[in-house]
């Protein structure tokens, strides 16, 4: 069976590198289109292809996996794939905090950690499971994320795919519990130790749950 993604994933890759290849301030339409030659983020090809994932998204539809890393390989070419892929991975942590209901976000700042840290687990799980195909576990104080098939997996050198997922994770605990706590690449697949692990220490919380 053709393994799939959810949309968000590679349209979170393409909006980042959108968003990186994008001047800041006015340009002149001249300057613009010269850069649309040089940019990948400014190409129509991108700009066709975010518009169809978006597409996507609101249909709640998904696509090949391999596709996404055909994707996030493009990525890792360049020599600031380290930060496009960081970029994509809080891109997709905000969006999909966003499909959780705005009462749950409310009752997420204001409850007491002891309520709201369980909330908040639930549903970084079903987020992690629905755009990541990651599991999602509890051993103590940390939270740990599984993910059996990394899409950014050696697609950069060294451990720079792995930047996508972590950001991820990073993200979500701020936006959810508002940690700004450690984490940890625990175990890698490129490294021959079966699947990307990544460890999040719940203690580091800073927000109104700390």
């Amino acid at each position: 069976m053709l393994a799939t993604v959810d949309a968000l994933l590679p349209l979170s890759l393409l909006e980042a590198v959108r968003d990186v290849d994008t001047p800041e301030g006015v340009l002149e339409a001249e300057f613009v289109d010269e850069l649309r030659n040089k940019r990948l983020g400014l190409s129509d090809t991108v700009y066709t292809q975010i518009k169809r994932y978006t597409e996507s998204v609101r249909r709640n539809q998904r696509t090949a996996q391999d596709e996404a890393i055909a994707l996030a390989r493009l990525i890792g070419r360049r020599p600031d794939a380290e930060a496009v892929l960081r970029a994509a991975g809080r891109f997709l942590a905000r969006e999909a905090y966003l499909t959780v209901s705005p009462v749950t976000r409310g009752l997420l700042r204001f409850l007491p950690s002891l309520v709201a840290r369980p909330m908040a687990f639930r549903r970084i799980r079903r987020i992690a499971q629905r755009y990541l195909n990651a599991n999602v576990r509890r051993v103590g104080t940390y939270i740990l994320l599984e993910v059996p098939r990394s899409v950014t997996l050696g697609v950069a050198p060294g451990s720079a795919g792995c930047a996508f997922y972590e950001s991820t994770l990073r993200e979500l605990l701020r936006l959810l519990v508002g940690s700004t706590g450690a984490v940890e690449h625990t175990r890698c697949e490129g490294r021959g130790e079966g699947s990307c692990e990544w460890r999040a220490d719940w203690r580091g919380a800073t927000g109104a749950n700390a």
